[in-house]
C-alpha cells in the first residue's frame, strides 16, 4: 500500500499526473474501492473503511468516504467496496427504497435486492 501511495505522490497531482490517470482509464484499468471492516459486539458495531480508491496498484483517491450514514435520520451505516460508481448508485438506490418503506429496513432491502436481479441496466 505505501509503495502505491508512493507512486501516487511521484506521479502528482499536475499536468503529468492528470495525463497519466487518463491514459490508465482509457487502457481499461479498473477503478475500484476496497477494505470495510464491521465488527459487533452485543448491541455495538464499529464499521471502518480504508478510504483509498485505486487502478491498479496506484491510489488515486486517497479520502474516499466509504462510510456513510443513511436514511432519514442518519441511523442507517453502510459500507462499500468494490466499484466506486456501482456503490454510489446502489446507496441512492437504497436510500429510495428505504423512504418507500420507512422504518423497514429488511424490506427496503429485499426490494433493491428484486430490482437488482430483475434490471439488465443495474446487473
Amino acid at each position: 500500500m505505501l509503495r502505491a501511495l508512493g507512486e501516487f505522490r511521484r506521479v502528482g497531482g499536475g499536468a503529468t499526473g492528470l495525463v497519466g490517470r487518463i491514459r490508465q482509464m482509457a487502457s481499461g484499468a479498473k477503478m475500484h474501492g476496497t477494505t470495510i471492516l464491521s465488527v459487533r459486539k452485543g448491541e455495538r458495531v464499529v464499521v471502518i473503511g480504508d478510504g483509498q480508491c485505486t487502478m491498479g496498484s496506484i491510489v488515486i483517491k486517497p479520502t474516499a468516504k466509504k462510510v456513510r450514514r443513511i436514511g432519514p435520520d442518519g441511523k442507517i451505516v453502510a459500507g462499500f467496496a468494490g466499484a466506486t460508481a456501482d456503490a454510489f448508485t446502489l446507496l441512492e438506490r437504497l436510500e429510495t427504497k428505504i423512504e418507500e418503506h420507512p422504518g423497514q429496513l429488511l424490506r427496503a432491502c429485499v426490494s433493491l435486492a428484486k430490482d437488482w436481479r430483475m434490471d439488465k441496466f443495474l446487473r
